[in-house]
């Protein structure tokens, strides 16, 4: 393809494969410290007394995210640059990373968690803004499709650096933070920064000032809606283990972490065609209705499983599900935050969305399991996909134009 058009079509897809890189890198920053290596430290330092120290540096670390998120979004859009933010902060947040090892108390580590989640959203917050700057509307369902790919990414490089053999604890955490910046790094040094002239989203042809009302309407309804999903997703997350045990006590780890990598798997496939039909349909919001719904329908099959394999298959569906959701609905949300100039900020504040569900999770938790047991959790959980698919059902999509 020659010409203008296939000129700008070549470096879209360019950037497109560079900044699906950087995304799995920065995943891969923060997936194995804080599944996997943290929490070993933690046991090795604080013995007994780990869960207590794991949960304070973990709140200490989710409520600065929150707030460095926001900050150096703002910031970015401010300088009107990404690029020299994305790379302090993966210098900041890979010194920082190397150094958790060396850390012998609970102060100290908190210390140091807060002051590595401030790095590491010094390069997310302007690395999440910079594909909206860059990245055209009608390639956003693709986009979503290769961000799915990033969970997996981290937990394959929490599978590598645990290889028995390959590292004692302080080296894992070295080649942890090598790996993000081989990811990181080509999208950082070539690709093209500031804002492309896609600071405003595609919209119909209503009056300006209606237009932009329906864009506020439907930003905020994604927000909830992604927020009622995150608190499923959370909740899994942090209690899948237990639960698959009480149903079979039998099933193993090694089974256990297979079918989470499997449902990561399938989850990112799927996303990407669910992206791919969503640009070439120019309907955006539609897979992020039926995932809400598939959610719903996995998390009741967890809430009736009486065996192991009814379990996984009602798991399998929901894992799918939501990385379908969350994926499509990170790429989808850069197209109808209703300010292009505060693009960073913006997505601060969808941020807190991920942050938000990790402080209320274990209220929770603790309120409907001791009381209902995990099916009473599933199904309350179910309700709140369901709220969700209501959500986005309703929500003004006709607002947006297909970019052609």
């Amino acid at each position: 393809m020659h010409g203008p058009f296939g000129e700008h079509d070549r470096r879209d897809r360019r950037f497109l494969a560079l900044y699906a890189l950087a995304w799995a890198g920065a995943t891969i920053a923060y997936t194995p410290l804080l599944t996997l290596l943290l929490p070993m430290h933690v046991d090795a330092q604080a013995g007994g007394d780990g869960v207590r120290w794991l949960a304070l540096t973990t709140f200490a670390g989710a409520l600065t995210a929150s707030l460095g998120n926001i900050l150096f979004g703002w910031l970015s859009d401010r300088s009107g640059r990404r690029r020299p933010w994305v790379l302090t902060g993966l210098g900041l947040s890979s010194a920082l990373l190397m150094l958790v090892p060396e850390v012998k108390s609970l102060a100290a580590l908190a210390g140091v968690i807060m002051l590595w989640q401030i790095g590491l959203n010094m390069m997310l917050g302007p690395l999440a803004a910079w594909a909206g700057d860059r990245v055209p509307d009608r390639r956003k369902g693709l986009l979503g499709g290769l961000l799915a790919f990033a969970p997996a990414s981290g937990a394959l490089a929490g599978a590598f650096v645990t290889i028995p053999g390959l590292a004692d604890l302080p080296q894992r955490f070295d080649i942890v933070a090598a790996i993000v910046a081989l990811c990181v790094l080509p999208l950082a040094i070539l690709g093209e920064d500031g804002f492309a002239g896609a600071g405003q989203p595609e919209v119909s042809d209503d009056t300006p000032a209606v237009a932009a009302a329906l864009l506020r309407a439907l930003a905020t309804r994604m927000w909830f809606a992604r927020l009622l999903v995150q608190v499923s997703e959370a909740s899994l997350f942090a209690y899948f283990y237990l639960w698959l045990r009480t149903v079979d006590p039998s099933f193993g780890d090694a089974a256990i972490a297979r079918v989470l990598l499997v449902a990561m798997l399938i989850g990112a496939l799927t996303a990407l065609l669910a992206g791919h039909w969503a640009d070439r349909r120019g309907r955006p919001v539609t897979p992020l209705v039926v995932a809400s719904g598939g959610g719903a329908v996995g998390l009741v099959a967890m809430a009736l499983a009486s065996n192991a394999a009814q379990a996984v298959a009602g798991y399998l569906v929901f894992g799918l599900s939501t990385s379908v959701f969350l994926a499509l609905h990170s790429a989808q949300t850069l197209r109808v935050l209703p300010d292009g100039a505060r693009r960073g900020r913006n997505l601060g504040l969808f941020n807190l969305t991920n942050t938000l569900p990790s402080l209320a999770v274990p209220s929770l938790t603790l309120t409907l399991v001791p009381a209902l047991g995990f099916s009473g959790l599933f199904l309350a959980l179910a309700a709140l996909s369901l709220l969700a698919l209501v959500l986005l059902v309703r929500a003004p999509s006709s607002t947006l134009r297909r970019e052609g």
